[in-house]
Protein backbone atom coordinates (compact mmCIF):
# COMPACT_ATOMS: atom_id res chain seq x y z
CA UNK A 1 0.00 0.00 0.00
CA UNK A 2 1.25 3.46 -0.83
CA UNK A 3 1.89 5.76 2.06
CA UNK A 4 0.00 9.03 2.26
CA UNK A 5 1.60 11.87 4.18
CA UNK A 6 -0.14 14.71 5.98
CA UNK A 7 1.49 17.94 7.12
CA UNK A 8 0.32 18.85 10.63
CA UNK A 9 0.84 22.47 11.64
CA UNK A 10 0.32 22.78 15.38
CA UNK A 11 -0.54 26.06 17.16
CA UNK A 12 0.85 28.62 14.73
CA UNK A 13 -1.23 31.21 16.52
CA UNK A 14 -0.79 34.94 17.09
CA UNK A 15 -0.08 34.69 20.85
CA UNK A 16 3.25 32.95 20.07
CA UNK A 17 4.50 35.80 17.86
CA UNK A 18 6.18 39.08 18.94
CA UNK A 19 2.90 41.01 19.42
CA UNK A 20 1.27 38.11 21.29
CA UNK A 21 0.89 37.19 24.95
CA UNK A 22 3.61 34.49 24.94
CA UNK A 23 6.15 35.17 22.17
CA UNK A 24 8.47 32.25 21.44
CA UNK A 25 12.07 32.05 20.21
CA UNK A 26 12.82 32.13 16.47
CA UNK A 27 9.20 32.48 15.32
CA UNK A 28 9.96 34.47 12.16
CA UNK A 29 12.39 31.83 10.84
CA UNK A 30 10.07 28.99 11.90
CA UNK A 31 7.15 30.66 10.10
CA UNK A 32 9.30 31.05 6.98
CA UNK A 33 10.34 27.36 7.13
CA UNK A 34 6.73 26.25 7.56
CA UNK A 35 5.75 28.32 4.51
CA UNK A 36 8.36 26.35 2.52
CA UNK A 37 6.90 23.09 3.90
CA UNK A 38 3.40 24.26 2.88
CA UNK A 39 4.62 25.00 -0.65
CA UNK A 40 6.27 21.56 -0.89
CA UNK A 41 3.15 19.85 0.51
CA UNK A 42 0.97 21.67 -2.02
CA UNK A 43 3.29 20.64 -4.89
CA UNK A 44 3.04 16.99 -3.78
CA UNK A 45 -0.72 17.06 -3.03
CA UNK A 46 -0.06 16.33 0.64
CA UNK A 47 -3.03 17.29 2.82
CA UNK A 48 -2.33 20.06 5.34
CA UNK A 49 -4.06 20.02 8.70
CA UNK A 50 -3.99 23.07 10.94
CA UNK A 51 -4.30 22.44 14.64
CA UNK A 52 -5.51 25.32 16.79
CA UNK A 53 -5.29 25.39 20.57
CA UNK A 54 -8.23 27.03 22.29
CA UNK A 55 -7.98 27.37 26.04
CA UNK A 56 -10.72 25.56 27.96
CA UNK A 57 -12.70 28.23 29.81
CA UNK A 58 -13.77 25.58 32.35
CA UNK A 59 -10.20 25.60 33.64
CA UNK A 60 -10.38 29.29 34.50
CA UNK A 61 -8.83 32.19 32.62
CA UNK A 62 -5.89 31.02 30.54
CA UNK A 63 -2.81 33.21 30.09
CA UNK A 64 -3.30 33.02 26.31
CA UNK A 65 -5.28 31.34 23.49
CA UNK A 66 -8.58 32.52 24.93
CA UNK A 67 -11.61 31.97 22.69
CA UNK A 68 -12.51 35.09 20.73
CA UNK A 69 -9.13 36.80 21.28
CA UNK A 70 -6.81 37.99 18.51
CA UNK A 71 -4.08 35.80 20.01
CA UNK A 72 -6.02 32.55 19.55
CA UNK A 73 -6.28 33.09 15.79
CA UNK A 74 -4.03 31.15 13.42
CA UNK A 75 -1.27 33.40 12.06
CA UNK A 76 -2.55 35.17 8.91
CA UNK A 77 0.55 34.14 6.90
CA UNK A 78 -0.42 30.50 7.39
CA UNK A 79 -4.11 31.01 6.62
CA UNK A 80 -3.21 32.96 3.47
CA UNK A 81 -0.85 30.19 2.28
CA UNK A 82 -3.49 27.47 2.55
CA UNK A 83 -6.71 27.78 0.62
CA UNK A 84 -8.64 24.92 2.19
CA UNK A 85 -6.99 23.07 5.04
CA UNK A 86 -8.83 21.12 7.69
CA UNK A 87 -8.69 22.91 11.05
CA UNK A 88 -8.74 20.79 14.19
CA UNK A 89 -9.45 22.56 17.48
CA UNK A 90 -7.85 21.20 20.64
CA UNK A 91 -7.53 22.08 24.31
CA UNK A 92 -4.79 19.61 25.33
CA UNK A 93 -1.11 19.28 24.36
CA UNK A 94 -1.86 16.03 22.51
CA UNK A 95 -3.62 17.01 19.27
CA UNK A 96 -5.50 13.69 19.28
CA UNK A 97 -6.96 14.13 22.78
CA UNK A 98 -10.71 14.80 22.53
CA UNK A 99 -10.47 16.13 18.95
CA UNK A 100 -11.55 14.99 15.49
CA UNK A 101 -7.94 14.67 14.24
CA UNK A 102 -8.25 10.89 13.86
CA UNK A 103 -11.36 11.26 11.66
CA UNK A 104 -9.66 13.94 9.52
CA UNK A 105 -6.62 11.68 9.00
CA UNK A 106 -8.87 8.72 8.08
CA UNK A 107 -10.78 10.88 5.60
CA UNK A 108 -7.50 11.56 3.76
CA UNK A 109 -6.28 7.92 4.19
CA UNK A 110 -3.15 9.15 5.99
CA UNK A 111 -0.40 6.73 6.99
CA UNK A 112 2.44 9.17 7.68
CA UNK A 113 2.52 12.35 9.81
CA UNK A 114 4.90 15.26 9.28
CA UNK A 115 4.59 17.27 12.48
CA UNK A 116 5.48 20.96 12.67
CA UNK A 117 4.54 23.79 14.99
CA UNK A 118 4.94 25.61 18.23
CA UNK A 119 6.13 24.44 21.61
CA UNK A 120 8.47 21.63 20.62
CA UNK A 121 8.59 20.26 24.18
CA UNK A 122 4.83 20.37 24.64
CA UNK A 123 2.24 20.11 21.85
CA UNK A 124 4.65 18.96 19.12
CA UNK A 125 6.18 16.09 21.09
CA UNK A 126 2.94 15.15 22.89
CA UNK A 127 1.19 14.78 19.53
CA UNK A 128 4.13 12.85 18.04
CA UNK A 129 4.21 10.31 20.90
CA UNK A 130 0.46 10.14 21.45
CA UNK A 131 -0.96 6.64 21.86
CA UNK A 132 -3.23 7.51 18.91
CA UNK A 133 -0.20 8.36 16.72
CA UNK A 134 1.35 4.90 17.10
CA UNK A 135 -0.43 3.57 13.99
CA UNK A 136 1.28 6.20 11.80
CA UNK A 137 4.84 6.70 10.62
CA UNK A 138 5.62 9.90 12.53
CA UNK A 139 8.32 12.46 11.83
CA UNK A 140 8.93 15.81 13.49
CA UNK A 141 10.22 18.38 11.00
CA UNK A 142 12.90 19.93 13.21
CA UNK A 143 13.39 23.22 11.36
CA UNK A 144 9.61 23.81 11.37
CA UNK A 145 9.25 23.80 15.17
CA UNK A 146 10.23 26.18 17.93
CA UNK A 147 9.68 26.90 21.61
CA UNK A 148 10.82 29.31 24.33
CA UNK A 149 14.52 28.98 23.45
CA UNK A 150 16.95 26.90 21.38
CA UNK A 151 18.11 24.83 24.37
CA UNK A 152 14.60 23.59 25.28
CA UNK A 153 13.91 22.91 21.59
CA UNK A 154 17.08 20.77 21.32
CA UNK A 155 16.43 18.95 24.62
CA UNK A 156 12.88 18.09 23.52
CA UNK A 157 13.99 16.80 20.13
CA UNK A 158 16.77 14.73 21.70
CA UNK A 159 14.35 13.26 24.24
CA UNK A 160 11.80 12.22 21.62
CA UNK A 161 14.38 11.01 19.08
CA UNK A 162 14.29 7.42 20.36
CA UNK A 163 10.59 7.17 19.48
CA UNK A 164 10.07 9.51 16.54
CA UNK A 165 11.92 10.15 13.30
CA UNK A 166 13.51 13.63 13.17
CA UNK A 167 13.80 15.20 9.73
CA UNK A 168 14.60 18.50 8.06
CA UNK A 169 12.14 20.03 5.61
CA UNK A 170 14.29 18.73 2.74
CA UNK A 171 14.22 15.16 4.10
CA UNK A 172 10.48 15.26 4.85
CA UNK A 173 9.57 16.14 1.27
CA UNK A 174 12.33 14.22 -0.60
Amino acid sequence: MMSQKALLIIDLQNDYFPEGKFPLHNTVQTLSNIKIAIDKANQQNIPIILIQHIADAANGIAPFFNKGSLGVQIHPTILNAIAHADIVEKSYADSFEQTNLEQVLQKHKITELLITGMMTQNCVTHTAISKAAEKYDVAIVMDCCTTVDQMIHNIALNAVSTRVNLQTTEQAFA
